[in-house]
């Protein structure tokens, strides 16, 4: 059954609840719920979400660049970005919250707000870029081991992805970054808000986190294939959709977290 809350709990609150809460149970159609809240936040905040869209596309642009002519720097590139990730989505939970507050959306004050919590973001951020650069690195492994063509190019690792001429290295390749990437997701799909909503450390906040997604693994996956395909389709056919679909998967988010984790 849909559990929803509709109390919230203030800034500051302290580390009572987020640990011995169960999270709520949510139905298979939450995720599409999550995106009509998020679409409508965004009309609310009269758009100010896609200021932080620009920003995802500039550093797509960016990487994609720097892979093309100088692939030495895509690595320390590509940490900044993960480490920059979690401070810029918070802006967009910030403008989520102030249209739930019923307060006017300031653009500003969402620039900022992860002083809030500055300590319990930033060491998620490093913890994002650590599992990034061990998930790169074993995909260098498993490239080296199975690959039929040079490396590091991306027509080449493209090639071994989408040809049927290997299907060893799609396999083991797709297997260890479906278990990198689940592990990604498990901790972060409500990590961020609630650390901007809530003064609560990172690991209560990624073990929330991996606990809802483990309370509700249908609902979730279905979520996490929605992401994939929203900003999997904007990389596709160029990164200039980011400037809509980071903002609306960002809007999203937090109100899969206010449904999600309990609200005392």
């Amino acid at each position: 059954m849909l559990t929803t809350h509709d109390s919230h709990a203030p800034i500051g609150a302290g580390h009572h609840s987020a640990a011995n809460d169960e999270p709520a149970r949510v139905t298979l159609d939450a995720p599409l719920r999550w995106l009509r809240q998020g679409a409508a936040d965004m009309a609310h905040t009269r758009y100010f979400g896609m200021a932080y869209g620009v920003v995802f596309a500039f550093m797509g642009l960016a990487l994609n660049d720097i892979y093309a002519h100088h692939w030495q720097l895509t690595m320390g590139l590509t940490a900044g970005f993960f480490l920059m990730g979690p401070f810029v989505c918070a802006g967009i939970y910030e403008l989520s919250r102030q249209v739930e507050h019923g307060e006017e959306p300031s653009l500003a004050a969402s620039a900022v707000c992860w002083k809030r919590n500055p300590g319990s973001i930033g060491f998620f951020a490093a913890m994002l870029t650590f599992l990034m650069i061990i998930w790169a690195r074993v995909s260098i492994v498993i490239f080296a081991l199975f690959s039929t063509t040079d490396f590091p190019t991306l027509a080449g690792v493209l090639m071994q992805v989408f040809s049927f001429q290997n299907l060893e290295f799609v396999g083991v390749w797709m297997a260890v970054g479906f278990v990198f990437a689940s592990l990604a997701f498990a901790i972060s799909v409500v990590s961020v808000p609630m650390m901007l909503d809530r003064d609560i450390d990172t690991l209560t906040a990624a073990f929330t986190s991996a606990r809802a997604l483990f309370a509700n693994p249908l609902p979730m996956y279905l979520w996490a294939a929605l992401i994939v395909l929203l900003i999997g389709s904007s990389l596709v056919f160029g990164f200039l959709g980011l400037i809509v679909t980071a903002p609306l998967v960002g809007h999203a988010s937090w109100h899969a977290y206010r449904e999600l984790v309990p609200q005392r």
